[in-house]
């Protein structure tokens, strides 16, 4: 649990040390800037920021709207941030919930391994146009030029994984199609079959 704890405080440093924001900006920019490889819900952020802002790492001020703070991360923030970084990167078991359902494809059947592949396919050609955007827009852009390469690092990343997972739905979908016709072709006599009749 603390693990988890200490990555929400990463993530939610992470888009302070680039400029002050609310609970929900900060919401916003990690979907909307670090989504294609992180989330954080509001269940998690809020509470992260109120741990942080007890701690003296983060400092809320009144928002442009009644009842809303602006938090603007504070010096110790980003010692604690640094901190935060340079850990080891704390490895998840995977849960994929494709992979897992391709395993027991024999009771899902054929056409649903396939419904599934040509959306997962698709839902990859669509997060590549995403990222081929977010790499125009960022080339656009020199108010974070010192940034830049590293986070074209991340979008390359998601830009390779979505080719990939392009590739293997098409190879998947090639392997079934063979094993449709597999299925579905009649099964040639053996010699012996033949010398009977």
């Amino acid at each position: 649990m603390k693990g988890r704890v200490q990555q929400t405080e990463l993530a939610v440093l992470g888009a302070l040390s680039v400029e002050p924001a609310t609970g929900y900006a900060v919401r916003e920019a990690i979907r909307d800037v670090l989504g294609h490889f992180w989330s954080e819900s509001f269940g998690q952020i809020y509470p992260a920021l109120a741990e942080l802002e007890r701690h003296g790492h983060v400092q809320r001020n009144g928002g442009s709207r009644a009842g809303s703070s602006v938090f603007t991360i504070t010096e110790s923030g980003l010692a604690h941030f640094a901190e935060l970084i340079a850990e080891p990167v704390q490895t998840v078991p995977p849960r994929n919930g494709l992979l897992l359902r391709l395993f027991f494809g024999r009771t899902l059947g054929v056409q649903g391994c396939r419904d599934l592949l040509v959306g997962t396919r698709a839902d990859a050609e669509r997060r590549l146009v995403e990222f081929d955007a977010v790499v125009r827009e960022m080339a656009a852009d020199d108010t974070h030029a010192q940034d830049l390469p590293f986070w074209q690092l991340t979008v390359s990343a998601g830009q390779r994984s979505a080719v990939a997972t392009i590739e293997w739905a098409t190879h998947a979908l090639a392997v079934l199609d063979d094993l449709t016709t597999e299925l579905i072709e009649p099964t040639q006599p053996t010699d012996r079959q033949e010398q009977r009749s």
